[in-house]
């Protein structure tokens, strides 16, 4: 995180801490910047209340523009998707990360953590992340298991010499 631009981190950790997709972070506007706000899911059309931190809401409001949240290179449009993506891929590359990473990570970041803090209620998750097939959010929760196997690479377990 420390290497992605001021205003990337900033979405990339609210994106982590609320499960948001990186679209949904981008589309807030300036005056939904509360502890606390509903925002509707572009993707299903879904109502979805998150939290913001204060420390972390205090960190937005001070970058926030008029109209949005993140402002873009022009103030009347939102950051886009892809200059946000761009930053995440070129920190992961930096960092040389033995996985790829990109925005969506924190949303799969979100869901292991959710998983954890719930007992392992993926109900629980599946309904965090407005999934409507509990399939995409067992994927979505074992994140973390998979992307270790893929580290071992086949046949390699815990313990065992490289």
């Amino acid at each position: 995180m420390a290497l992605l631009m001021p205003q990337n981190r900033l979405i990339m950790q609210l994106a982590i801490h609320t499960g948001l997709r990186i679209g949904d972070v981008l589309a807030l506007r300036s005056d939904q910047l509360k502890p606390r706000v509903t925002v509707r899911e572009r993707k299903t059309g879904k109502g979805r209340r998150i939290s913001i931190p204060a420390q972390l809401l205090r960190a937005i409001i001070a970058q926030a523009g008029e109209v949005w949240a993140f402002p873009g290179r022009s103030p009347e449009r939102p950051k886009t998707r892809q200059a946000v993506w761009a930053d995440v891929k070129r920190a992961a590359a930096a960092m040389r990360l033995p996985v790829n990473v990109g925005t969506h990570t924190a949303r799969k970041i979100y869901a292991v953590r959710k998983l954890a803090r719930s007992g392992g209620d993926l109900g629980a998750v599946q309904q965090a992340l407005n999934h409507s097939d509990p399939a995409v959010t067992l994927l979505y929760a074992m994140a973390d298991h998979l992307t270790k196997q893929t580290r071992q690479g086949p046949g390699r377990h815990r313990g065992r010499p490289r």
